[in-house]
């Protein structure tokens, strides 16, 4: 069924008031509501199209046309589109009816936009702020509304917040962070237990919020993929190409299919060295030191390689708007050919020794469970959602260059840390089998120019399936060529809650596995 069999349907059953539909691109859909057919719109789709809210974000456009403009994104499986509903907020009542109450995926993103824009969603009963925490913030600053002055912010009042408490008899409540031992970033978590089980976790972030979104307004879009490889730096390479998707699609750039291959190489290349470093990690969270140093051995390997290959070993300044900076003649595609040989059997061996071990199985099987409803409910994404049965992946999805190599979605159904360890291993060696096939396409032994980027106003979405999940991009320029929105959405940001979820009836000494088990990004959240 074509998927103007779901427009007609919208304007037959759903909206009372005229829609606009607009093919912007071949996978995006914008259709143009009332205001009042905000919630039932959203609501009908989400059953519909059988999706999360994937983005949910503002727009202000009070300069131009005196209102906001919301923007909620649904993916659609079966049409390979995203379809964006989008409605105008009057500057002089900034409200909407919050949809999170059956759409729980939107929950999040609704406080988020209450934070930074002032846009109050009626009906959601939790508008608690997510990064501009009420100790050091002042109420009434909105800091993505485009006439904020941060030099003019005055003292906040000294506020706490306001934690869900379990109560009952013999119910304790454990608090751990924001500061941690280690390397690893600053996250308040906050557990009830009653005996051992944990009961309740409520997880509170945005100590490392940086402003990123509005960092890169009124920044010229060429200069800007950068600063999107600098938001989270162990998906640096996931972040600057969705980046760069966005960008081409505003500049009708067709990328050679050359520097389509080779994007796919350095993608799953970052997708093993994070896989190899959470093996790892698991391991070591579970007192298993041997493997988790064997692991780090094999995460070391690809880093060198990484670096050989580019110069980086994050795979920094590789992405361009039009294609990549790097290419690999002859005796780099050997290198990368001999180090997997190498880093495939000692990733066999790491494999073994894991599933060998009778005390480590015990320790990950049933262990932090996620079921699937749960997930569903909560959209979660990416490797998380696919260890608990969910079938979403967009390199399956929207397929480009991986629909022309053979690749095997990988998933389990169990949704405990075994499951989402099972799904790093055999995802790592579908990686190897991936950069394989990649390689065997690439023909050029001579660099390709990049096209170049006619700028042009617009908005366009750019979207990766990055290690831990989705990475999206929404950008909007202005005529010029200088960015007036850019919305982030990291998988982390879905995912967190999850995590909350799959701690329930465990005990306090499995959160660490649990939390290793989703590894989920701080920088990612806090933009």
């Amino acid at each position: 069924m074509d998927y103007q069999r779901i427009i007609e349907d919208l304007r037959k059953d759903v909206a009372a008031h005229p829609i606009s539909v607009n093919l912007v691109y071949p996978d995006e859909v914008y259709v143009g509501i009332h205001q009042a057919d905000f919630n039932k719109m959203c609501l009908w789709l989400y059953k519909r199209l059988r999706s999360p809210v994937m983005m949910f974000f503002a727009v202000d456009e009070r300069k131009t046309a005196q209102v906001f403009v919301l923007y909620c994104a649904f993916m659609s499986v079966e049409f390979q589109k995203w379809f964006f509903v989008h409605v105008q907020l009057l500057q002089e009542s900034p409200f909407f009816n919050s949809i999170s109450k059956e759409v729980h995926s939107a929950h999040l993103f609704e406080r988020e936009i209450k934070e930074m824009f002032g846009i109050e969603p009626l009906g959601n009963s939790d508008t608690r702020r997510l990064n501009l925490h009420d100790e050091v913030w002042p109420e009434g600053f909105y800091p993505l509304r485009k006439d904020f002055n941060n030099l003019l912010q005055p003292a906040a009042e000294k506020k706490e917040y306001n934690f869900k408490r379990v109560e009952g008899e013999g119910v304790f409540e454990i608090p751990v962070g924001p500061v941690h031992a280690g390397i690893i970033g600053p996250g308040h978590f906050r557990f009830s237990v009653a005996g051992e089980p944990i009961i309740n976790l409520e997880i509170r972030l945005g100590w490392t919020h940086r402003g990123v979104e509005k960092i890169f307004e009124g920044r010229d879009i060429f200069k800007a993929v950068g600063l999107s490889e600098r938001v989270c730096g162990d998906a640096a390479f996931a972040h600057s190409l969705a980046f760069c998707q966005a960008a081409e699609k505003l500049g009708n750039i067709r990328v050679p299919e050359e520097h389509l291959c080779l994007r796919g190489i350095f993608l799953e290349l970052e997708r093993m060295y994070n896989h190899a470093a959470d093996i790892g990690g698991i391991a070591i969270d579970a007192g298993f030191s041997y493997p988790g140093m064997y692991a780090s051995v094999i995460k070391e390997k690809i880093l060198q390689l990484n670096a050989g290959l580019t110069g980086s070993r994050y795979l920094k300044g590789v992405n361009a708007i039009g294609g990549v900076t790097k290419e690999l003649d002859s005796g780099s595609r050997d290198k990368l050919l001999i180090t997997f040989e190498s880093v495939r059997e000692d990733f066999v061996n790491l494999k073994e020794m894991l599933y060998s071990s009778v005390s480590f199985m015990d320790r990950v099987d049933d262990t932090g469970v996620l079921r699937k409803k749960t997930a569903e409910d909560l959209g979660v994404v990416g490797l998380a959602a696919r260890a608990s049965g969910i079938s979403l992946d967009l390199r399956k999805i929207f397929p480009g260059i991986y629909g022309k190599v053979n690749f095997k979605l990988v998933k389990q159904e169990k949704g405990d840390v075994l499951a989402r360890l099972t799904v790093r291993i055999e995802e790592f060696m579908e990686s190897i089998e991936l950069i394989k096939q990649f390689v065997s396409k690439l023909q050029s032994s001579k660099a390709q120019a990049l096209s170049k980027m006619q700028v042009k106003e617009g908005f366009a979405l750019g979207y990766v399936e990055g290690w831990r999940g989705p990475v999206l991009y929404w950008l909007k320029i202005d005529k010029s060529g200088l960015i007036e929105r850019c919305k982030i959405v990291d998988a982390s940001f879905h995912n967190w809650r999850g995590l909350s979820y799959a701690v329930l009836g465990n005990i306090i000494p499995d959160f660490p596995l649990c939390n290793k088990s989703f590894d989920l990004s701080y920088a990612g959240n806090d933009l």
